[in-house]
């Protein structure tokens, strides 16, 4: 989703105008706006401007005398956050007024938008590069019906791994309290809990973080700017143990029929997993650890994986959020990037040499002879790669449902293609329509089910589950394709369900699924299918949200879950470290006597009014400092949990030898929250530098360590 009109409002300072206020207005190609009449109604007042206030908004505290410039001098108190149907990634309801002395960065975003999920990565720079003074806070503020459910958010706030909270506007009423007009949309608000002004779109990191210093630099003299540090109890968290599984939000699934192989991207895994048809699993391909490296099996890494297709021996990947298209040899076990600089392309590009071009997410991938076309769900075209370029095929940029020339019509997030070898069939999921793509020189776009060439836009906001001829039927946000004998299976994701739409006659038909998010298989349900395949006389459905992998018998038209032997969750690099470990104190020398383990009693710092957050465990991490042989090395290092009552800890780590010396630094880590809802919670961390011997004779049994 990008936009015709870009407005800042009172962000001029980016261009080093600090007392400026007004509109900077920039043009781009398009824009998905949400049809609401009542929602995007242009209003000629400020959001949130209360005429009753304004006196009130001008009296504003003393500058200090020395203190920079006001980046936002004319600025007014922002809407409340109120009105929302669910919060997500916190424990409650989170006010402006609890976040005051803090810069808060709202995102108004709904999860089907690929440009949403383009400003994602932007907004983790910011929250990493100013952890204490930033608060983003996503505001979903969904598009379509099914995206309205907060157990459906919770899910994509997983799969998109996002780290702040997320209010759950499923009636647009903080849309419409800050007049916001289109998908995303980020809004700037002060310490003081005033509205500064919006920037709509993506690519917008350069521009939020010189207005953020500034806001910093500013409050942080005027001394209205607090650093102490945050935490939201996200969902990861809550969900613990139960996200580890083998599978995770698998986005496709290739069949290699005369292989007896299938290929699954398995996307929040950051690899591809290969099984035989019976689920044995015989590879996996890549480390686990997101990146954008190539090499071994072992070595690689990729970022969220989606599309595949296999030509003898090379299996080819839509790497999506590395924005690169890899080959994987699968006889040498090697793999290497063919296209993309591993840079989204933000200016809708016209091509170039393959290792030399920047593309945007790639999502599905087909080839044919020496053409590999690609599903590219960013500039919202169908990309073609071969040996000398990678260039755009079908498709002007514009999103929307158009039909027409190759050239001059318009997609909208092509996220699956096929083929019957004489055209392409593309699964155009904003515009919840199926598309047919002409093979030859010349040819034209056109649309077999799903509205097309309405005025304005209108085709993105045509969906529902009808089943019917052409224009009439309606789907809700497919994802997946796949063709066989003169039909097309599609997974109708958002609808939940297996629609087949019949080429000749342009008609779709639901196959499988209740519409209803599930897993049974007796009735049949989904979630979120978004992948599909043929081998034989079985379709097999990358069944998304259930992290599992669906098989349906042809024949019967039954459906079984298919039992993956031998996969675990990868074991990914030591990431988790205790990032803002203060300065250890020195503790006395301690002397203990011998055991099985070394035992260690903690007394944390618990203020009045607060408690320790009941949904992250405390967590300890023993290091040796220099060489001793008390402790095996297999137990330092390690975040271990533990369970904390009413500030009372204890924990052992074995010991390796039951005598002897050696020097530790214990690093403790829990969090606080406020009593009652506790929605904002407070990360307490302290650090410990502890000589210990461990004889026969001591008396003392263990440990004991206190906070001041």
């Amino acid at each position: 989703m990008t936009f015709r009109n870009l407005t800042i409002l009172g962000i001029c300072c980016i261009l080093g105008i600090v007392t400026c206020v007004g509109v900077t207005t920039l043009l781009s190609a398009q824009d998905e706006k949400e049809p609401s009449e009542t929602a995007a109604k242009a209003d000629k007042k400020k959001p949130g401007k209360d005429p009753g206030k304004d006196k009130e908004a001008e009296v504003a505290e003393k500058e200090p005398e020395e203190a920079p410039g006001n980046p936002f001098p004319k600025r007014f108190p922002a809407p409340g956050l109120d009105g929302g149907k669910d919060w997500l990634n916190t424990s409650g309801e989170i006010s402006l007024k609890e976040l005051r002395g803090k810069v808060v960065l709202l995102d108004f975003w709904t999860y089907c938008c690929i440009n949403c999920m383009h400003v994602l990565p932007d907004l983790a720079f910011l929250e990493k590069k100013y952890p204490n003074e930033l608060v983003v806070i996503g505001v979903h503020s969904a598009k379509f019906d099914n995206e309205k459910d907060t157990d459906n958010i919770k899910g994509a706030i997983l799969r998109y791994e996002i780290k702040h909270p997320v209010v759950n506007d499923a009636s647009m009423t903080i849309w419409r309290k800050f007049q916001v007009h289109s998908w995303p949309t980020l809004v700037l608000i002060d310490p003081e809990g005033n509205y500064c002004g919006f920037v709509a779109g993506e690519g917008n990191r350069e521009v939020l973080e010189t207005v953020i210093d500034r806001l910093i630099t500013y409050h942080k003299a005027k001394k209205t700017l607090d650093s102490s540090p945050v935490h939201f109890n996200l969902e990861s968290q809550k969900a613990g143990k139960s996200a580890q599984t083998p599978l995770r939000f698998p986005g496709k699934i290739l069949a290699d029929e005369a292989g007896k192989r299938l290929f699954i991207s398995d996307s929040n895994h950051n690899r591809i997993v290969v099984a035989d048809l019976e689920g044995k699993v015989l590879d996996v391909i890549g480390s686990g650890n997101i990146g954008n490296k190539e090499g071994t099996y072992a070595e690689a890494r990729f970022d969220h994986p989606q599309g595949m297709d296999l030509q003898g021996n090379l299996l080819y990947v839509a790497d999506t959020e590395n924005h690169t298209i890899r080959a994987v040899d699968l006889e040498k076990k090697q793999v290497k990037t063919i296209a993309g600089t591993g840079k989204q392309d933000r200016m809708r590009s016209q091509g170039g040499k393959p290792l030399q071009t920047d593309i945007s997410s790639p999502w599905d991938l087909k080839k044919i002879e020496n053409s590999l076309y690609i599903a590219m769900a960013g500039p919202h075209q169908i990309w073609v790669l071969d040996d000398e370029s990678i260039r755009p095929y079908a498709g002007s940029g514009r999103e929307d449902i158009l039909n027409g020339l190759l050239p001059e019509s318009a997609l909208a997030q092509p996220s699956g293609i096929t083929t019957d070898g004489k055209n392409l069939y593309v699964v155009d999921s904003e515009g919840s329509a199926v598309r047919k793509i002409s093979l030859e020189a010349g040819g034209e776009v056109t649309t077999l089910v799903g509205t097309s060439d309405l005025p304005q836009g209108r085709c993105l906001f045509e969906f529902g589950d009808t089943d019917g001829k052409g224009d009439k039927a309606r789907l809700q946000h497919p994802l997946g394709i796949a063709y066989r004998d003169g039909k097309l299976y599609v997974a109708d994701t958002y609808n939940h369900k297996i629609k087949i739409v019949d080429i000749e006659k342009q008609t779709a038909k639901t196959y499988l699924g209740t519409g209803k998010s599930g897993a049974k298989n007796d009735p049949i349900e989904f979630s979120e299918p978004a992948g599909l395949a043929f081998a034989g006389e079985k379709l097999y459905i990358a069944d998304t949200n259930n992290h599992l992998i669906r098989v349906v018998d042809l024949k019967s038209n039954k459906v079984s879950t298919l039992e993956l032997k031998g996969l675990a969750t990868p074991k990914l690099s030591d990431t988790d470290t205790l990032v803002g470990e203060p300065e250890p104190r020195e503790v006395k020398a301690q002397s203990v006597s011998s055991g099985e383990h070394l035992q260690f009693d903690v007394s944390l710092q618990i203020p009045k009014g607060f408690h320790i957050n009941p949904l992250l465990d405390p967590k300890f991490r023993l290091t040796a400092e220099g060489e001793q042989t008390l402790v095996a090395k297999d137990q330092l290092n390690q975040g271990e949990e533990f369970k904390a009552d009413q500030g009372k800890v204890a924990f052992k780590v074995p010991l390796a030898s039951k005598t002897g010396t050696g020097k530790f630094k214990l690093t403790v880590s829990y969090q606080i929250c406020k009593d009652g809802k506790g929605a904002v919670c407070v990360p307490k961390m302290i650090s410990w530098i502890i000589p210990v011997t461990v004889k026969e004779a001591a008396e003392q049994k263990s440990i004991e360590l206190s906070i001041e």
